[in-house]
This record gives C-alpha cells, sequence and structure tokens, in this order.
C-alpha cells in the first residue's frame, strides 16, 4: 500500500509540473505566477518524495533544486 502511495505521488507531482509547464507553453499562466510557482513547487516535491523511495538521488537532487528555485521565486513575488 506504501508503495501505492509513493507512485500516485509521483503522479500527481508529473501532472503538476508538466501542467504548469504545458499552461505557461500556451500562454495561459506566466512563468512568473503564484500558481506557477506553487506548482512546480508542489511537484517537486512530490518527485523528491518519490524519487527517494526509488533512491535516484541524482533525480532526488535535480527536485531538491527545482523546489530552491520555486521558493526563491515564490518569495521574490511576495517581495515585489
Amino acid at each position: 500500500m506504501y508503495l501505492l502511495f509513493v507512485e500516485i505521488i509521483g503522479w500527481i507531482g508529473s501532472v503538476l509540473i508538466v501542467g504548469a509547464f504545458a499552461l505557461n507553453a500556451l500562454n495561459k499562466i506566466s512563468s512568473t505566477s503564484i500558481n506557477y510557482q506553487l506548482a512546480n513547487l508542489f511537484g517537486g516535491i512530490c518527485f523528491i518524495v518519490n524519487t527517494l523511495e526509488h533512491k535516484a538521488y541524482p533525480s532526488v537532487f535535480v527536485n531538491v533544486v527545482w523546489v530552491v528555485i520555486a521558493v526563491t521565486a515564490i518569495l521574490k513575488a511576495r517581495k515585489i
């Protein structure tokens, strides 16, 4: 049951990140919008959970950086 949960979390992350990218590419949301950054933040967190479980450490690293970038963008947007 736990592994199924981890896989579902991974798929949710995939949908969030690819969905945000698609909406941005189709000019439906801006890459500077809070929704875009939140989708990347939560998608990255979901990927971290999934890739840690699978011991895919290079992917864990990429997604930690992805989350740091999203958090930085969100904090920067809040200061404006």
